[in-house]
């Protein structure tokens, strides 16, 4: 196995930079210094914690350009929406900087014979692997709440990001964090799965596929030590009959097309009630036919390409899987052969279980039509799905639509006639095969400390 990987531009195909991979020994000195650092770190007041995460939404700031032309070069992030990204991110140092306090103070209750204090403290050091397709969020969403909360934290980024993996650790060491507080290791895979047994290593993060989330969170159980695990989804956004037609497809085009169609909580599965069925269908089809398919850098360009070449093979199979099983291809589905990892926009109707477009997450821009007979019968559809993060629902009667997602809705977030990504100040995280754990909101910064109890007698 080679100890070198490259990353290579996906609109390009050209080689960007060759990086040696970290030996397991070297790895493992890494968690011990991050521990190290972790035994002074712990003791830092909230306020000094609060001042440097605000200098680090400083830097992010100061380096937007630098930041957004790597993730272009990297994995073919649309300009726009890069800069979109950095904007979330400097959000969250600020949210965490100026929530913490609040979110981590203590508590006082009473008890038969004495009062008591629930306080929360840090554990150590926290693992995380991520994913490529945010390559500054993902990382930032799991690092900044638990450096703010007095862990520490070491990092494996996807290998296709490692320039950005070095990047953070830069933005982080430049806002004055003290030397192992926060780590980006080049390593491999496997590495990390060693690491996850290291003693120091307290917890376990990691966004990715369901089938290697299970492998780490098996991992991480058999040392009996927490995980958060944001496993991916086949998000069904439902159109029911009363539905705004016009606010129902454009939301539907911008949740899927987002981020090249590259994400977890993206619009997937379109689920049309069959009174609305037809004029739906085609005022979709119709939007994503003006939408420009292109160079990452042009300010037209709607959607660029795919990340990696393997990631746009493996999408062309399951459209093509679809089709064979009984999918209409009613736009695209042919894959282009020149230069760059570029998929066509793509429309499969009759969709139906058994389908890679109705089982599996479709990672890339296609969008996969099942017509319900009812309103009933499609929330019954949207539910039947291994995956359960997001999702959405489209009605005139707001009043219903969030009865049915409050009560019916069987995942960890629900669009109501729109379409939103991540949010500092509220949950991120679903239920089932997506995974488990929550991110932002108060929520994420409590994933990782310990619950104190201390009894005071009286």
């Amino acid at each position: 196995m080679s100890n070198t990987v490259e990353t290579i531009n996906p609109a390009t195909e050209q080689t960007l930079k060759s990086y040696t991979l970290l030996s397991t020994e070297e790895a493992k000195k890494a968690v011990d210094a991050s521990h190290e650092a972790f035994t002074s770190w712990r003791k830092t007041s909230l306020q000094e914690r609060s001042k440097l995460m605000n200098a680090l939404a400083d830097k992010i700031d100061e380096r937007a350009d630098d930041i957004v032309e790597l993730m272009i070069d990297e994995m073919g992030k649309v300009t726009e929406q890069g800069y979109q990204e950095v904007e979330l991110c400097a959000a969250i140092c600020r949210y965490t900087a100026e929530n913490a306090e609040t979110q981590l103070a203590d508590e006082k209750r009473e008890y038969d014979g004495g009062n008591a204090i629930i306080t929360y403290q840090p554990i150590g050091v926290i693992l995380g692997i991520q994913p490529w397709n945010f390559p500054l969020y993902q990382v930032i969403r799991y690092s900044v709440p638990n450096i703010m909360a007095g862990n520490t934290t070491v990092l494996k980024h996807a290998d296709n990001v490692f320039g950005m993996a070095e990047m953070i650790q830069e933005l982080y060491e430049e806002a004055g964090f003290p030397k192992n507080v926060y780590q980006s290791l080049l390593i491999s895979g496997e590495t990390a799965s060693d690491l996850i047994q290291h003693d120091k290593v307290r917890g376990v993060t990691f966004t990715g596929s369901d089938k290697v989330g299970k492998m780490v969170g098996e991992n991480a159980g058999s040392q009996s030590k927490k995980s958060v695990l944001e496993l991916g989804s086949n998000d069904a956004f439902v159109v029911l009959e009363d539905a705004d037609i016009e606010t129902a497809v454009q939301a539907c085009v911008q949740g899927r097309i987002i981020n090249n169609g590259e994400t977890c909580v993206s619009a997937k599965r379109f689920i049309i009630a069959d009174k609305i069925y037809d004029e739906f269908r085609d005022a979709y089809v119709a939007e994503f036919k003006k939408l420009k398919v292109g160079n990452p850098r042009d300010t037209d360009t709607d959607v660029g390409p795919m990340a990696r070449k393997d990631l746009r093979d493996k999408l062309n199979d399951q459209v093509q899987e679809s089709v064979k099983n009984g999918a209409t291809c009613t736009l695209g589905g042919d894959m282009t052969s020149g230069t760059g990892y570029y998929y066509p926009l793509t429309i499969l109707e009759d969709v139906k279980p058994g389908m890679p477009a109705y089982d599996d997450e479709l990672f890339g821009p296609v969008a996969s039509f099942i017509r319900a007979k009812d309103d009933g019968d499609a929330m019954r559809i949207a539910n039947d799905s291994r995956y359960g993060l997001g999702g959405g629902i489209f009605s005139s009667d707001e009043k219903k639509a969030v009865e049915l997602a409050r009560t019916e809705f069987d995942t960890g977030m629900v669009n109501i006639n729109g379409y939103s990504l991540a949010q500092p100040n509220l949950p991120f995280g679903g239920v089932k095969e997506s995974g488990y754990g929550r991110e932002h909101g108060g929520f994420g910064i409590k994933e990782f400390v310990n619950a104190k109890t201390i009894f005071i007698a009286e």
